[in-house]
Parts: C-alpha cells; structure tokens; sequence
C-alpha cells in the first residue's frame, strides 16, 4: 500500500517527489521497521534558496536503524534516526544538545506511530522547567550574560570602545539563551532566529524589538545593553514568581553595587 506523505503548501512538485522516492525506497528496505519522515532544514520552514537541499530524517525501528548512516548528495541529505535517538533529550551542553532545533517546527511527513513522532518532536524543542532552570541557572547561562554586559559597559565608561564592542558581541548568544530559555524553548540556530521570533514569537519579546536590540548589541549600544538588562531583570522575575523560587532574581543580587554601571551614562560610540 503506497504511503501517504503530508508535505507543507510551500514544497515545490520536484522536492515532493524526491521526498516520496525517498519513502518509497525506505518502506521497500524496512517495511513496519519505517516509523516516519520529517522534513527539516531551510525548506522544511519555507527558507530554501535554489542552492539549498532537503534535510529528511528517516524515524526508524531501532532494528531497521542499526548500521544506518546519514547519507548526502546535492539534492537531498537523508539522515537516519532511531525511535530511541530521537526520544533521547539530550542535555544543555551534550551533543545531542546541540541538535534539539532541528526538531523546532519541522514538518512531519509521515507518522506512523499515532503521533508519537510529532510529540518527541515537540518535546526535543521544548525544556521543561527544570531544564531552563538548568540552562539559566547550572549552567551559568544568566550569570554569564551580565557578565559580557557588565564588562562592555564598564569598557564604554573607559573609553574602551573596541573592548566595549568584542564584550557586547560576546553577550548576545549568552542573551539569547536566556530569553529562549525562559520561554521554555531551545535556543534557535541563528540562521533562523528571525524566522522564529516572526513565526513563532516569543512573549514579551516582539520580533522587532529583539532583532533591534541584538542588531544594537552588535554595534556595541551600550544604551541597548542598558535597555536590555531592564528587560531581562523583569523577565527574571516573572519567570522566578512562577516557578517560585527566587534562583534568578538571587543572581542579580549577588552583584550587588556593581550593577550601577547599568545605569550610567554610555559614552558616544567612536567609527
């Protein structure tokens, strides 16, 4: 029986059926052992150029998987992932880490184990709270990022403009995470940040804004960095009375009168 594949409206004609030559000759290999298909990548979000290819995860049976490797060509990367990859979460900082977005959004094509792919789908994307607690908090993630601020400022006050720069550039994935991280989502590749905030927005983060304030941040604004701190120290907070501990909130206070130089005057930027 020929499977039935669900493709997003924006695939074109030529990139469906690579994809259901694709299916077909799994389903011929691995019968029952083909669990699904998910479509990830530029064109699995409607990002694709002419120069791009199609990134398809091929879900497997842990049987059907073994001895499977990704495989490449100019039109198509199919990449094998067992039931058991793919329901493994992988912690802040492990490889597997480092491969959750790619399950952000990404189309599934087929599923045949009732939804089951779709919801590990979702589940890699996510962090429960202990995960963001985690990512913000264990891993210094927060901390981290007032920290790049703190030296950027205290460089603009000195005059130290390059220094400022490099310090306020080193901020904005440390930044980034934060934010993610206390929406309960996983950190987007910056490929497609724009993409997501637009897509998918993030409450309390408008698209525009935040692009605004990490173009800003690039520039080394040190009235950004200002803007933002205020707007991080609030999200913290909602975040912690939700949660109801005050981890956040105590990691501000642990800097005590060094925050001041948050809200001094920034010197004028220097070409």
């Amino acid at each position: 029986m020929p499977l039935t594949l669900e493709f997003p409206s924006h695939l074109p004609t030529i990139d469906r059926t690579r994809i259901a030559t694709l299916a077909e000759r799994n389903l011929a290999d691995h019968g029952d052992g083909l669990l699904g298909l998910v479509l990830s990548g530029s064109a699995g979000r409607g990002m694709a150029t002419d120069r791009s290819d199609l990134d398809v995860f091929v879900v497997l049976s842990d049987e059907a998987a073994a001895g499977r490797t990704t495989s490449h060509s100019s039109d198509v990367d199919e990449i094998p992932w067992s039931r058991s990859e793919l329901d493994t979460v992988g912690a802040y900082g492990t490889e597997e880490w480092w491969f959750r977005w790619s399950c952000a959004w990404a189309p599934v094509l087929l599923d045949r184990t009732g939804g089951g792919i779709a919801g590990a789908l979702r589940r890699q994307a996510t962090l429960d709270p202990r995960e963001a607690d985690a990512v913000l908090i264990d891993h210094d993630r927060l901390d981290g990022w007032v920290n790049f601020a703190y030296r950027a400022l205290k460089s603009n006050r000195d005059g130290r403009h390059p220094e400022s720069r490099l310090d306020a550039n080193e901020s904005v994935p440390w930044l980034l995470d934060v934010v993610f991280a206390l929406a309960g989502r996983v950190r987007p590749y910056n490929k497609y940040l724009a993409w997501e905030l637009r897509t998918h927005p993030l409450d309390g983060w408008p698209a525009d804004e935040l692009l605004d304030l990490v173009g800003r941040l690039l520039d080394g604004d040190a009235a950004a960095i200002r803007e933002t701190f205020v707007r991080v120290r609030a999200a913290c907070a909602a975040y912690d009375a939700g949660r109801g501990h005050m981890r956040t909130t105590d990691i501000f206070e642990g800097w005590g009168a060094e925050l001041d130089v948050f809200v001094g005057q920034p010197q004028p930027l220097q070409a």
